[in-house]
């Protein structure tokens, strides 16, 4: 006998950056997380990609913003290689997910890591490979890498963009070897930021977001193929990035005196809560 799983209306939210659609939030609550509806097909998802301003394809310093994004993206470079490093010092062999213009992939490369990269947008995909001696594929080459390949698998804010999540979840749990690390790098719609900005909270980015996670939703999704959470991890910068584009959305301008102040209350509530604007989750096979 099926079972219908209950789904309500959490919000209804624009997108700001590109189609200026609206779209629902629909709470799942058999997992505690939110679905974009409706979701673009698979046809047309990239056209909600094809932006100047989608900062992830792009490693533009057009202005201020773009500037100070860089700068940090290359502290928060060296954190995540700290991360992975940490975990496997000896075998290192990287699959980065959704690798972007491959600046991660380059830093574990120069650190003697292994690496393999995959990246769906073409153009950031050329810009990749340029760094990494073609080392970045389309997406399709995640079913033809051979079952357990990899040491660590990494997606950096990626795992709310795949349509085909579950099936997408049991592929990279094949492709880890059985002591391999998974990180997963995704905002948390249950953040002090979000709660404040509600709908014009920038991480809910839809519809190229098509999931929205919480903590319960990671342990259940990744339960179901018998891997376990064994640490959590905030990224504390996410929630001044997020908050500037959060005001932005909301005032017509950056406000970055009000957005460093939500960003700021946001990681000290986080604090007691664990409930950062943005969170790793590190995950091992059972």
């Amino acid at each position: 006998m099926s079972t219908t799983i209950k789904k309500n209306i959490y919000l209804t939210v624009k997108d700001h950056s590109v189609s200026s659609e609206e779209f629902q939030l629909l709470y799942n609550e058999e997992l505690d997380m939110l679905e974009t509806y409706p979701r673009p097909s698979d046809a047309r998802l990239g056209d909600y990609y094809k932006s100047d301003d989608y900062i992830s394809h792009t490693d533009a310093k057009r202005n201020l913003f773009e500037k100070v994004y860089q700068s940090v993206k290359s502290i928060a470079l060296k954190r995540k290689l700290k991360l992975i490093n940490n975990l496997h010092s000896e075998n290192k062999t990287l699959l980065d997910v959704g690798c972007g213009t491959g600046d991660f992939l380059k830093t574990a490369k120069d650190d003697n890591w292994t690496i393999s990269g995959i990246e769906p947008n073409e153009n950031a995909r050329t810009i990749a490979n340029k760094k990494t001696e073609n080392s970045v594929y389309d997406i399709e080459q995640l079913l033809k890498f051979e079952p357990g390949s990899f040491d660590v698998i990494t997606l950096w804010h990626v795992l709310e963009h795949l349509p085909e999540l579950h099936n997408h979840i049991t592929i990279l749990n094949s492709l880890l070897k059985a002591n391999g690390t998974l990180l997963i790098a995704v905002p948390n719609f249950k953040s002090f930021d979000a709660n404040h900005y509600k709908h014009f909270w920038a991480a809910f980015d839809v519809p190229r977001h098509l999931w929205h996670f919480s903590k319960t939703a990671i342990s259940k999704l990744f339960s179901n193929v018998n891997m376990s959470i064994i640490k959590i991890v905030p990224m504390t910068f996410d929630s001044y990035y997020v908050s500037l584009l959060s005001e932005k959305y909301k005032k017509g301008f950056m406000n970055p005196f009000k957005a460093f102040w939500i960003g700021w209350l946001s990681n000290v509530k986080a604090k007691r809560s664990g409930e950062y604007s943005s969170l790793i989750y590190i995950i091992k096979k059972n």
